[in-house]
């Protein structure tokens, strides 16, 4: 984060998407993402895309995008085609509209460091 509260340039932004998903539609909805996920990904300025889905309410789905920049989500992927087929596919379990926001990092993650070859591996 640069002084001025703006984030460099070069380190994108996070889509946040929450979905919740019709009751008993979960698998339904989880193997259609799969089926989908090549045309999010595929779009240029997407660097990465998870979706996870909620341990104490299964039915929430949150999925998070590794973005290039603001507009490679709001203008490059949502003005295509490739975002018509990827909520065509998803929308039939929506039970509501799902949020979408986007956040910056404000620190640098954190990767553990590989186990060495001279230290034993814990048990």
């Amino acid at each position: 984060m640069s002084v001025s509260g703006v984030p460099p340039r070069d380190s994108g932004v996070v889509e946040v998407a929450r979905f919740d998903v019709l009751p008993g539609s979960e698998e339904e909805f989880a193997a259609a993402y799969r089926t989908v996920r090549h045309e999010l990904v595929a779009t240029p300025g997407c660097r990465s895309a998870r979706m996870t889905r909620g341990v104490e309410s299964p039915s929430s789905f949150v999925l998070l995008v590794d973005w290039d920049s603001l507009e490679a989500h709001t203008e490059t992927f949502r003005g295509s085609d490739r975002f018509t087929r990827w909520r065509a596919a998803l929308s039939p379990f929506f039970a509501a509209a799902p949020s979408v926001e986007h956040v910056v990092a404000i620190t640098d993650p954190v990767v553990p460091a590989p186990a060495s070859a001279d230290r034993p591996a814990s048990s």
